[in-house]
């Protein structure tokens, strides 16, 4: 009966254990695949060929219907529809609102498994960017409502 516990107590361990292997490795490959706002705006100022890219949803664009110098604002649904909005060939960099980055993180997921190499995502978003007291402008542009989940 002990035996027969400690190979489920085992078990579960060795699990438990690769499971949060997995989980620090995405952790440190998405880690690898961003930009703090300091980077970004030196690397604007500079004048780096860098395309840069809202991908905020839809009513969050329309709370915040502000946007970043040069950024083409392209909603995220379009983008996992049609990767190729994205050019695989240049540097570039999403953003969106939310403070955990879910929306630019599932973008640099979708375009990872599609092995872009040379996509980041903003930390902290356009609320980063505006912390750092980094210029945006008004996003007078139509757009549509839909999101997705």
């Amino acid at each position: 009966m002990w035996l027969i516990a400690i190979c489920v107590v085992g078990f579960v361990a060795l699990v438990f254990g690769i499971y949060r292997m997995r989980v620090l490795k995405r952790r440190r490959d998405l880690e690898e695949h961003s930009i703090e706002p300091e980077e970004l705006h030196a690397l604007m100022e500079a004048k780096e060929e860098v395309l840069l890219f809202d991908v905020r949803q839809p009513l969050d664009l329309l709370a915040y219907s502000e946007i970043i110098p040069g950024a083409t604002r392209i909603p995220p649904k379009e983008i996992l529809e049609q990767h190729t909005l994205i050019p695989k060939e240049k540097e570039s960099i999403v953003y969106c609102t939310c403070t955990s980055e879910k929306t630019s993180r599932m973008i640099l997921e979708r375009a990872r498994e599609l092995e872009f190499t040379r996509i980041k995502f903003l930390k902290g978003g356009l609320a980063a960017w505006k912390a750092k007291g980094y210029p945006v402008e008004p996003y007078e542009k139509p757009f549509h409502l839909d999101t997705i989940s």
